[in-house]
Order: structure tokens, then C-alpha cells, then sequence
């Protein structure tokens, strides 16, 4: 498999010189995604629409994600069809927007961008936000496609990997402590969700930050992507299984490895951390990988 960046991703200087076209168009669509579901009301790109990560995209009962007729009812009402060219960004260099993306992606909406950098970019840059919120004109009747179901793993798939080198390459992209087993989740989050800390058996880590540059926030070039992933033994010719604690930091991780270099075979475990570390009997490793 072979992807030229331009197909995934999309400059922010290449939407600022377009923005007028992306704001006012029927075609197009500017999606923000964001941790802090209270950033969009205080300044969002032009013509942009906010998509709540959980309420939006989350089944309200069940630990899963909305499916495909509430994924359709979702496009018709930010006014997305089947052949609407949609970019999404967010904050944290795009961690739930890539997120969002991995969704389009399973649900086969093949007109779909990340902002490069996204947020953090665009405001480093100086570029305009507004706190006006359009109001497109609904779609009706958006037709869902696959579900992609090669790009997500579950966890019989996860545990089949598990000493089976031959199998799949776990990447945990949580943060070192959060592999290591000191803490449940990020510092700025609740400690909780699992039962017990730790990391799969035979993962790698690769903390999900380390392939953006942590000034701009955008991605590294592809040449120094390929080093930090393969460096650690995630090399193309494998299958790749990555996780983190909910899903949305493996998801900009598959990003990085299926979109941009091209890895053929990645999924991501959006079960992990807090499935797997309250799972019954299934192997937890602690500290760091010997």
C-alpha cells in the first residue's frame, strides 16, 4: 500500500488560502474534535462544526462505538455526504480528531483529511477563529460503507498476539508511566477505568506524542517516522496492533503507521487499556520491556 500525504493530510497554510471555499461550501466541511469539549465554544475555525467525542461518536449504553445508522443520522446532521470532502482537527495535535478519523475510515468515508497540527498550529500561526456557529443545511439518506473491520482489533485478537510474535507487533503508545504501571492515565485525567496498571505482554512503547513536533505540532517527516517505529521492530511487513487507554491516542498511532507511511496491516485496539486491564485471568506485565 502506497499513500501520498496530500490524500490524508492537509496544511493549514493550504486551508487558510481556501478557507473562504471550505467555510461557505456545500462540498466541504470543517470538523473540530476536541479533549475539551468547551474549546469549540470559545474560538473555532470559520466555518468549522464540533463534533463531541463522546456523545457523538460513543454508544450512550454499551462500551462501543455508535453504529452505522447513528453514524449516517450523525452525517446528516452536520450536512456530510457521501462525497463531502471533510477536514477535522482538534486540540493536543489532533489526539481525537485522528480519532474521528479512524471512524470515517471504518465506516468507509473516503473524503477525509487531518488539519496538520491542527489547533495548535493554526493558533500558533496566528491564523483566525470565530465563535459564530454555522448552520449547514442537513444531508439526507448518507449511505455507510464497510465497516472497515481489518483496521480494528478486538481482544481475541489482541490475545492471540500475546507471545506470538509472529502473529502481530503490539505498540502501547501510552505514556511511560502509564506502561511501566505507575499511574492508570494521564496526569490531567482520572486515575481509574481499570482494574489493574501495567502493559501487554511483548508491547513496544511508543508514546503516541513522539511522532509530532512538539513545538508545531505537526507531524515529523516520514523519514524520521520510519526510524522511531521501525527502530523498535514495527516494521511494514508486520501486522501492527496498537492501544492506549480508550482508544484515541492509538488511533493518531494507526494514523501515523496506515496513512501516512503506509503500513498495510495496522488496527487499533480501541478496547485497550481499560478492557484489557480489567479483563479476568488475561496476562499483565508490569515495568519496562527486558
Amino acid at each position: 500500500m502506497t499513500t501520498t500525504t496530500s490524500a490524508v493530510l492537509l496544511g493549514t497554510a493550504e486551508l487558510a488560502a481556501d478557507l473562504g471555499a471550505w467555510a461557505g461550501s456545500r462540498d466541504r466541511r470543517i470538523l473540530e474534535v476536541d479533549e475539551d469539549t468547551d474549546a469549540y465554544g470559545r474560538g473555532h475555525l470559520p466555518g468549522a462544526l464540533a463534533v463531541h467525542w463522546r456523545d457523538d461518536l460513543q454508544n450512550p449504553v454499551r462500551r462501543d462505538f455508535i453504529g452505522r445508522e447513528a453514524f449516517a443520522a450523525l452525517m446528516d446532521r452536520l450536512g456530510v455526504g457521501n462525497d463531502t470532502q471533510v477536514v477535522l482537527y482538534g486540540g493536543n495535535s489532533n489526539w481525537f480528531a485522528a480519532y474521528a478519523y479512524w471512524y470515517f475510515r471504518f465506516y468507509g468515508h473516503q473524503q477525509v483529511r487531518l488539519l496538520d497540527g491542527g489547533r495548535k498550529t493554526w493558533e500558533l500561526e496566528g491564523r483566525p477563529l470565530t465563535t459564530e456557529v454555522p448552520e449547514p443545511a442537513p444531508g439526507h439518506g448518507y449511505r455507510v460503507g464497510g465497516p472497515a473491520e481489518e483496521i480494528r482489533a478486538l481482544r481475541a485478537q489482541v490475545l492471540a498476539a500475546v507471545g506470538n510474535g509472529d502473529s502481530a507487533a503490539l505498540v502501547d503508545v501510552r505514556s511511560p508511566e502509564e506502561y511501566r504501571g505507575e499511574v492508570m492515565a494521564p496526569p490531567h485525567l482520572p486515575q481509574e477505568a481499570a482494574q489493574r496498571p501495567g502493559h501487554i505482554p511483548g508491547a513496544a512503547n511508543i508514546p503516541w506524542a513522539k511522532a509530532v513536533d512538539p513545538d508545531k505540532g505537526t507531524f515529523l517527516p516520514a523519514s524520521q517516522l520510519r526510524s522511531l517505529y521501525e527502530g523498535q521492530g514495527l516494521t511494514p511487513d508486520r501486522e501492527v496492533i496498537a492501544y492506549c487507554r480508550i482508544g484515541e491516542r492509538s488511533a493518531h498511532t494507526w494514523f501515523v503507521l496506515h496513512e501516512l507511511l503506509g503500513y498495510p496491516r495496522v488496527r487499533n485496539y480501541d478496547g485497550s487499556w481499560t478492557e484489557w486491564g480489567s479483563l479476568v485471568g488475561v496476562p499483565i506485565e508490569r515495568g519496562d520491556r527486558r
